[in-house]
């Protein structure tokens, strides 16, 4: 061992090659002229810094909130109100989204525009809500039947009156806009529209007059109605407490007092009866359609 130690030692012995891989990236990390790549990436930071520097500048505080309205049922003080905690920000940083989002929930504001203004102010416009019916006792709807104000402080009286189940807002207000122009047009205002919860429908005429519809063919009963029935019961309007137009063939009418010749006046294509109640026409379960 200890020659082993004297024995001449060979120190040009060649090193080991790098592996093919290694040396073929290596070339490419060489080949790539990295001074474009580093103008890029200087021109993004200039660009990058000089946006950061400008939006610093032109975010400065809000002075001003202007506001724009008919101002009928929604005052100034209520939109700045909702609107200042969103505010706090500067001129760019403000969430005008979250403006916009708390000016609409203000009751009687149907929809609201958000405009920032140069150097320092912000806009509002709001566009209140415009009543087309009651809902209930001192429920709002507007044209699009949507119930935008539960308990009403003041229900305009001239307003027709619209019910319902829970959640049917939408179909009572649809099936409302739908008849009133026909009935207008007829020479008749509804003043009321129901439907229960089995979804059999009912108008209330502003004569005082109840037309029965049923659940069915509410449609196709009520232009029978204007055109036939409302053609009988237009002379003694004020006698008729409610015409049924359920009947497959006909309808009923109930009289406000006994008619002068019976208690009962069954109407064109209704079945007659032998004997009836003094106030209503009798109708039989066989003979009705819900």
């Amino acid at each position: 061992m200890i020659a082993d130690l004297f024995k001449p030692q060979n120190r040009f012995k060649p090193k080991a090659k790098p592996a093919k891989g290694a040396r073929r990236w290596s070339a490419r990390w060489r080949a790539i002229d990295w001074k474009p790549q580093l103008r890029r990436v200087a021109v993004i930071g200039i660009l990058a810094a000089s946006l950061t520097g400008l939006s610093l500048i032109l975010d400065r505080p809000i002075r001003h909130l202007s506001i724009d309205g008919s101002f009928q049922r929604v005052s100034p003080g209520q939109v700045e109100q909702a609107a200042a905690p969103y505010l706090k920000a500067g001129f760019m940083s403000a969430d005008l989204d979250g403006v916009q989002r708390a000016v609409e929930g203000i009751a009687w504001v149907d929809h609201a525009r958000v405009q920032r203004r140069w150097p320092n102010s912000v806009h509002v416009t709001i566009v209140e809500q415009v009543a087309a019916a009651r809902w209930g006792e001192s429920g709002l709807l507007n044209a699009r039947g949507e119930l935008f104000v539960r308990a009403a402080m003041h229900v305009p009286p001239e307003l027709p009156r619209l019910s319902g189940p829970e959640g049917s807002e939408g179909d009572v207000a649809r099936r409302y806009l739908s008849a009133q122009g026909k009935m207008l047009e007829a020479g008749m205002r509804i003043a009321a529209v129901r439907m229960d919860e089995r979804g059999a429908w009912e108008f209330d005429l502003d004569n005082g007059l109840t037309i029965r519809l049923g659940r069915s063919q509410v449609d196709e009963r009520l232009d029978r109605f204007i055109r036939t029935a409302s053609m009988v019961v237009s002379r003694r309007a004020n006698e008729i407490a409610y015409v049924d137009m359920r009947y497959s063939n006909g309808f009923t009418i109930g009289w406000r007092t006994q008619a002068p010749d019976s208690g009962a006046t069954p109407a064109a294509g209704a079945p007659a009866a032998d004997s009836a109640p003094p106030m209503s026409a009798r109708v039989q379960d066989s003979d009705v359609q819900d």
